[in-house]
This record gives C-alpha cells, sequence and structure tokens, in this order.
C-alpha cells in the first residue's frame, strides 16, 4: 500500500489550497493510495530556534510529524504563494522534521520521499513563484518532486458556493496529479501500478 501524507502550507480555514487539495487527495485515493490529510494548524510550532532545540529538544507537534513523514512514502502539497515564496508555516514546518534525533540519519524523514506539489493564488500566476522555491528546497533535502505541477489563478473566483472547482478541466488535471504520484511513488519503491 502506498502511503501519502497530504496537507496545505495554509492554516486559514477557507485556504485555496486546502480546497485545491480534495481533488488531488480524490485522484491519489481513486489510484489505490492511502491517503492521511493533515491540517498544519492541528500541528503548531515555535519558529524554529536553534537555541530552543539545543535546550528542549524537537517539540512534542514536530516529534508528531515527523513519525507521521516517516511512515508515509509521499507528501501531496498544496502551498500558497506569500511575497513570491513560500509559507513561513510550511517553511518552519520542513525546518522542524528536519531536525534529526539520536540514532537517526540527517534528513532521514525524506530520503526516498516523492512529492507533488500544486498551488492557488488569487494572483495571475497561481502561485507559480512559491512553488519554485519549494521545489528547491525540497529536491535539496533528497525528495524526488514530480516534474509536473498545477497552479490555479484567479483563485478567488474559481471556486463554487461548495468549494468545488467549477473548471471541470483543471479539477480532473488535479485529480490526475494525485494519482499520477500515486504511480510514480510505486515505481520509486520497485512496484509497478
Amino acid at each position: 500500500m502506498n502511503k501519502i501524507i497530504a496537507f496545505a502550507g495554509s492554516t486559514r480555514t477557507e485556504s485555496y489550497n486546502k480546497k485545491i487539495l480534495k481533488a488531488a487527495v480524490f485522484g491519489a485515493r481513486e489510484a489505490g493510495a492511502e491517503v492521511t490529510v493533515i491540517d498544519l494548524r492541528d500541528f503548531p510550532l515555535p519558529l524554529f530556534d536553534g537555541d530552543l532545540e539545543a535546550k528542549e529538544g524537537i517539540p512534542s507537534n514536530g516529534k508528531k510529524l515527523k513519525e507521521l513523514f516517516k511512515t508515509h512514502h509521499a507528501l501531496l502539497l498544496a502551498l500558497p504563494e506569500y511575497n513570491s515564496s513560500m509559507s513561513g508555516v510550511f517553511k518552519n514546518t520542513i525546518d522542524w522534521v528536519s531536525r534529526p534525533e539520536k540514532g537517526e540519519t540527517p534528513l532521514q524523514c525524506f530520503d526516498g520521499k516523492v512529492a507533488g506539489l500544486i498551488s492557488a493564488s488569487p494572483g495571475s500566476l497561481g502561485g507559480l513563484r512559491g512553488l519554485v522555491h519549494a521545489r528547491s528546497m525540497l529536491e535539496n533535502i533528497n525528495v524526488l518532486v514530480m516534474p509536473e505541477q498545477i497552479c490555479v489563478p484567479k483563485a478567488a473566483e474559481a471556486f463554487d458556493e461548495y468549494g468545488i472547482l467549477k473548471n471541470e478541466v483543471i479539477k480532473k488535471s488535479i485529480e490526475k496529479l494525485g494519482a499520477d504520484l500515486v504511480d510514480l511513488t510505486l515505481r520509486v519503491r520497485g512496484f509497478s501500478h
């Protein structure tokens, strides 16, 4: 069984990225994956601070997230763009999860992981600039990031009253990305779909 952890890089309740994540999760589940959807709001963390880590160790929510990362094969990420880059809550999450504990190798939580990236933004680029930075960071910590990514521009107008994407082509593309993540993860793990 392929296990995927899915989350948005936003804590806002009505986050556009939480809404598009649902389509990708649907696609991954339809392709046979077990998907664990989390909300970073449920895992509050202090800003990463080396002195705090040295004094108190990794916070309990950081440890919970590390365990989730360790027990899943892939990451399905819906990432907003904040000031032409990734969100602080996403970066801070990765910073804490990346910290090795006793007996762990550096970046152990990321070794062999595959990631799929999507984004939604009110702007005309759909969050593209933030994904550039997120992709670079993830690849530098040993995550294989799918070449395909989907950005949803003008997100304020992209959803119906139920939070579903109005554009069926974009919705199907996001579902396909979720399914393609499952396929790539199986291939990386040495299985064929």
